[in-house]
């Protein structure tokens, strides 16, 4: 049977059955739509990019957790994931504006405090240390992958090329590399962050 003739519910049950590459096929096989979706939306390829990569994400998670109920209708269902976190990034944006005059000028960047307090150096430091040791705990694997896509801000599928694994794997070892980092992080009890 040609892979062309395979519907997308078929492969998405083959997929929740434990067959991964049935993940890759459909990605490829929506791939080029889904991006031209989302930089119409975005106008920045990079960005889409990236919301491609957490959309597919998402739909692995949903798949995996048996959540997935549109039948027959996957493309637009991926489709209304990749728009929500689409509005999602520019709802994180909007909130990141300072609202600023007409002629650009603002007091605080005249003002602004730049000195680093050796407190603040301290609580830093002890925040690096920990995220790198929390890191260091996960397997291989997903260490290797989290590091590539945070520290060397790479894309799925430059991780993939590089450690000659799919999207897919690529995908999947993020996904369990976060789902284990939040779980060290709540049984060492570690704050990662100071307000």
């Amino acid at each position: 049977m040609s892979m062309k003739s395979i519907k997308d519910e078929q492969l998405i049950s083959s997929y929740i059955a434990g067959k991964q590459h049935s993940l890759n096929i459909l990605i490829q096989r929506h791939r080029a739509r889904l991006l031209a979706f989302i930089i119409s939306k975005v106008r920045n390829k990079s960005l889409a990019e990236d919301i491609l990569q957490e959309t597919l994400i998402k739909v692995m998670d949903t798949l995996q957790n048996g959540k997935y109920n549109e039948q027959g209708k996957f493309l637009p269902w991926v489709m209304r994931i990749a728009h929500n976190l689409s509005i999602d990034y520019f709802r994180k944006i909007n909130k990141t504006k300072f609202v600023r005059s007409n002629d650009d000028f603002n007091i605080f960047d005249i003002i602004k405090d730049t000195s680093v307090s050796p407190e603040d150096n301290m609580i830093h430091g002890k925040i690096l240390n920990d995220i790198k040791n929390i890191i260091n705990k996960l397997p291989s694997e997903q260490s290797q992958v989290l590091r590539k896509r945070y520290y060397s801000n790479m894309s799925f599928s430059e991780i993939a090329e590089e450690c000659d694994i799919s999207i897919n794997t690529a995908l999947g070892r993020m996904r369990y590399a976060l789902i284990n980092l939040r779980k060290i992080i709540k049984k060492e009890g570690i704050l990662l962050s100071v307000n």
